[in-house]
């Protein structure tokens, strides 16, 4: 018997309430190496979840359920949802020391809006 590797947790992807997937977009919108980063990231999310280091993923401080995926420039604010899943709601190309905070806010607006959704069936 063959034993298949199956991560740990799930990832899924914040969609607007018309369907639009913008950090896929934004994904796509990378250089392919970049993607390639990002998406072995996002692997390593799945595999490893609530452990995976700090050098990959840290909580925004004063942001309730928020976290950082770390890639290069690159990151992605996510939260962990029910079920085992995380939920990806925002990419960006950070370009300072500091998180800009419009960035925050959009996620912040997503997840938001994400659990809104999700509690009004």
């Amino acid at each position: 018997m063959t034993l298949i590797n199956q991560p740990d947790w799930a990832i899924e992807f914040y969609a607007d309430a018309h369907g639009r997937c913008f950090v896929t977009e934004w994904i796509a919108g990378l250089p392919i190496r970049e993607q390639a980063v990002v998406k072995r990231l996002l692997d390593l999310l799945q595999d490893f979840g609530l452990q995976l280091p700090t050098t990959y993923a840290k909580a925004i401080v004063g942001h309730r359920k928020l976290w950082e995926l770390i890639a290069g420039d690159n990151r992605l604010f996510y939260f962990a949802f029910t079920g085992r899943t995380f939920v990806i709601l925002h990419g960006f190309r950070k370009r300072g020391r500091k998180t800009p905070e419009r960035e925050i806010a959009i996620a912040e607006r997503r997840l938001v809006e994400f659990l809104d959704r999700v509690d009004k069936p």
